[in-house]
């Protein structure tokens, strides 16, 4: 198997522990109350689980990253969400809708539009010491930016996990190719050092402010964090990494087209989970509804058998 089948193969399977995850993620925080701190989250098995998952999918991608470029592999973590659908369809007891499928269709052909455009050529060169430091120091600034209070807050966490996640790939990929790559300098290093401390930074980061977004439901944060995270490190890697789109003009075309599908399924895919989430909460409302009626009976007796009395004693009958 060559390097180019390889990554796309470890991508695939590292989708799936992603998609396992996320599911995961979004009913833990379908049962954690909004102010629920870190610390009381860290004593949930179900928390633990979803880092295990999280943890397996991050060391497959890794090793994706060890044979393909970003531009390859970043793409393929769409498949995040499509395979998240019939998941997360099978957790809540309920079939995938015709939205669904026609979301994670057009999906599948945009990535497939993606993956022609790509180099296929495994990765060589890494991000210098400074590069490192302004891809940090920079995602650090946007990640406050959209941490703000405001609007949509859900939505902002999950752009800003999206983008610490594709960094943190960015930054992995610099870290795994100088790792196995002996010449390009001492394996232990000031830079590999300070790589290796982003990473985790931004990894764990990822990890929470996606914990945060999946607390409003699980189709538009998760749909968000697909779109973002390949943007951002397809934009370190085209921009840091000398990595290129094959192909020529034609194939910028494609990549354009490929892109539109995959954001019209993602948004078709969000769409629909964002619906199939409200029917959920209407049953909580007409509980409180037998009550009334009860009180109602029960005190309509009163007013007929306490006026009886009083007006025979309002007439001068005296009574033993």
């Amino acid at each position: 198997m060559n390097a180019t089948l390889l990554a796309v193969a470890l991508s695939l399977v590292s989708a799936g522990a992603y998609a396992a995850a996320a599911v995961a993620q979004s009913r833990l925080a379908g049962r954690t109350e909004p102010g629920t701190g870190v610390l009381r989250m860290l004593g949930r098995g179900a928390w633990w689980s979803a880092v295990g998952l999280n943890a397996a999918g991050a060391l497959l991608h890794v090793a994706a990253l060890n044979y393909g470029p970003l531009t390859l592999v970043q793409p393929l973590g769409a498949l995040t969400l499509v395979v998240a659908v019939p998941l997360g369809a099978r957790a809540a007891g309920r079939r995938v809708g015709r939205t669904e499928w026609r979301g994670t269709a057009l999906t599948l052909l945009g990535l497939g539009a993606l993956l022609l455009t790509a180099g296929g050529s495994a990765p060589h060169e890494t991000l210098t010491l400074p590069e490192a430091l302004g891809v940090g120091a920079a995602t650090m600034a946007v990640v406050a930016g959209l941490s703000r209070p405001g609007a949509r807050p859900g939505l902002r966490h999950a752009a800003a996990s999206g983008i610490t996640s594709g960094v943190a790939s960015a930054l992995t990929q610099t870290l795994t190719v100088a790792v196995t790559d002996h010449s390009g300098g001492p394996l232990f290093s000031w830079r590999l050092l300070t790589v290796a401390l982003l990473v985790s930074a931004f990894a764990m980061g990822g990890l929470l402010l996606s914990q945060t977004a999946y607390r409003g439901g699980l189709g538009a944060p998760l749909a968000v964090v697909t779109l973002a995270n390949p943007v951002a490190a397809a934009a370190i890697g085209l921009a840091l990494l000398g990595e290129r789109l094959q192909g020529g003009p034609v194939s910028l075309v494609l990549a354009l087209l490929g892109t539109a599908a995959a954001v019209r399924g993602v948004v078709l895919l969000s769409r629909a989970q964002a619906r199939n989430a409200d029917p959920g909460e209407v049953p909580e409302g007409p509980a409180p509804v037998d009550p009334v009626p009860s009180r109602v009976v029960i005190g309509s007796p009163r007013p007929a058998a306490v006026p009886e009395p009083l007006a025979v004693r309002a007439g001068g009958v005296p009574h033993p």
